[in-house]
This record gives structure tokens, C-alpha cells and sequence, in this order.
């Protein structure tokens, strides 16, 4: 696993920890501040240079697994048409919800858990048109016609 920068700077630190560089120095030459310096130092004292690698990102993981996203990855890239939404041919947060829910029986907020999820596939939400429902499609047709 490759290292960010940040874990490369605490790994850094670690070693000046260890050669009883002191912590305001070690800020300075880092080019860190001297708080994420103590802090670090008090977490090396109790662990060593493990207590200072990163745990991974932070957040809840994915309830969907690598297979189910390929899947919907899928199910997506085949419209919203194929699925039973074929009054236009978009991907709401709301849509993608629902269907998730129908294939994986998992449970996603439409705002944020099923946009991020989209998001993170390559895919974006996109909002239907709204359209009035007294909107006569043939009366239009006619006066582009006249026009």
C-alpha cells in the first residue's frame, strides 16, 4: 500500500522522535505545526512508529460488496429504462435507491448514501424534467410548426 504525504511526514517525525530531536524543531523542519508535532509524540511514546500508520479513511464503510457494486455498475450502464423507469431516461438518487433496495435488499438515503454511491461508479444523478402536467405535447408541435 503506498503511503499519502501525511504518513510519510509522521514516519519522518517518528525517526527525529527518536533521535531526541526536539518536538518545536521537528515542526519547523517538517513544516507542520507544532500541536500535530506533540501529538504525534504523545502517540509514539504509548506505541511506537505502528501507532503512527494510518488506519485507512474514515466513515462507514460500503454496505454494498465489490461484487454487488460491479453488479450495479451494471444494472446502471443499462439505463434507467430497463429497470422500469422509462418515462425518461435518467438516474435519480431516489431511482438508484429504490433499486438497490430491490436487488440488494440494503437500505441507502437518496441523498447522500446512493449519490456518493453513483459517484464513486463513475455515475452521476441527474434530476427528471419537470414537465406540466397540462402540457399538450401536439398543440406545441403545431405552433413549431406555425413558427
Amino acid at each position: 500500500m503506498e503511503r499519502t504525504w501525511r504518513e510519510a511526514v509522521r514516519m519522518q517525525a517518528a525517526e527525529l522522535f527518536a533521535a531526541n530531536v526536539v518536538p518545536a524543531e521537528i515542526a519547523s523542519r517538517l513544516r507542520v505545526s507544532p500541536k500535530s508535532v506533540y501529538q504525534w509524540h504523545r502517540v509514539w511514546r504509548v506505541g511506537g512508529v505502528a501507532a503512527l500508520v494510518s488506519r485507512g479513511p474514515l466513515g462507514a464503510s460500503c454496505r454494498l460488496s465489490v461484487r454487488s457494486q460491479q453488479k450495479l455498475a451494471v444494472m446502471l450502464e443499462e439505463g434507467s429504462a430497463a429497470h422500469g423507469w422509462d418515462e425518461d431516461q435518467v438516474w435519480t438518487g431516489a431511482r438508484v435507491t429504490r433499486l438497490i433496495g430491490r436487488r440488494f435488499h440494503v437500505s441507502y438515503s437518496a441523498s447522500e448514501g446512493a449519490t456518493r454511491l453513483m459517484r464513486r461508479l463513475g455515475f452521476t444523478p441527474q434530476a427528471p424534467a419537470r414537465r406540466a402536467i397540462e402540457r399538450d405535447e401536439q398543440a406545441i408541435t403545431a405552433w413549431r410548426e406555425v413558427v
